[in-house]
């Protein structure tokens, strides 16, 4: 008998999970961050699913990780621009530079203490 465990594909459930999370990380980061703001859950859930599509294509046309703390500084720039762009995709965030650099940072941060991509 062999002791290999294959790696399975990400399951829907567990992208709805990831979502929830990074929708609540979203709602908190709104009553932290001046100049971030998210009209409620629903619109966070949103946010999150247009950041993760964002985050997406320019992980694949760039081959370059736009995490906070993925890739430095420039990861961290990337990664509030990406924040900053969801204002005009999604009805109800509203951020200024200023705010999308500051979420970039506490995203970052929540993000550490509970790590999204991991689950």
């Amino acid at each position: 008998m062999s002791h290999y465990v294959e790696k399975s594909r990400p399951s829907f459930l567990g992208a709805i999970i990831r979502f929830f999370i990074a929708a609540i990380v979203l709602v908190a980061t709104s009553y932290i961050v001046p100049g971030f703001f998210v009209a409620g859950f629903w619109t966070a859930f949103l946010a999150a699913i247009v950041i993760a599509a964002i985050d997406y294509l320019i992980s694949a046309a760039f081959n370059f990780n736009a995490s906070p703390f993925g890739r430095g500084v420039v990861g961290f720039l990337v990664s509030a621009l990406i924040i900053y762009l969801t204002q005009f995709i999604v009805g109800g965030v509203v951020v200024s530079i200023w705010g999308a650099i500051l979420a970039a940072f506490v995203i970052g941060v929540l993000d550490i203490i509970i790590p999204v991509r991991l689950m």
